[in-house]
């Protein structure tokens, strides 16, 4: 199934609310957060999709400048052997304000919940509905997001030099 087949059926159940992007070498579908879970559900549940593996889940920061984030997923149909990639844009939510928030999709995909853990901890966007959602690779106690563009290192972590 191509891609265009694939956007059809999706076009054909989300009407108006989908966007497809072909510009770039792969192709993909932009999805607003407060879809992102009944599209998901969809691409897993039908029959002619099956899109049973989340392969990989990225979070994006766009720069300050930009003031968005993204989050990508790259989605396998195992049996019927195609891909897909969607992406989700958000308000970036800098400073003091509340992380950017995405619907999670870990009871949809059992390997999502630690792609959003690992996107939650290093880039700074909380996944609602998340079962654990805590840090996976930094402490707890560790301050911001290192792979945010804004980030900065504190100099010292419980004593310790850091940079």
């Amino acid at each position: 199934m191509t891609f265009t087949d694939i956007y059809s059926l999706l076009a054909k159940q989300f009407p108006q609310t989908l966007q497809a992007n072909t510009q770039n070498l792969q192709p993909f579908i932009l999805v607003p957060a407060d879809q992102l879970v009944a599209v998901c559900q969809f691409l897993r549940d039908d029959d002619r999709l099956f899109f049973d593996l989340l392969a990989c889940l990225t979070g994006l920061d766009n720069s300050p400048a930009a003031d968005t984030m993204d989050v990508v997923y790259n989605l396998t149909s195992i049996p019927y052997e195609h891909d897909l990639m969607i992406r989700v844009t958000v308000p970036r939510n800098t400073g003091e304000k509340a992380l950017p928030a995405i619907p999670s999709v870990a009871h949809i995909w059992r390997t999502a919940d630690w792609h959003e853990r690992e996107a939650f901890d290093l880039i700074g966007i909380s996944f609602t509905g998340h079962p654990d959602l805590r840090r996976i690779l930094l402490p707890t106690d560790w301050n911001g997001h290192p792979l945010r563009k804004d980030y900065k290192e504190d100099d010292q972590y419980h004593g310790i030099k850091t940079t």
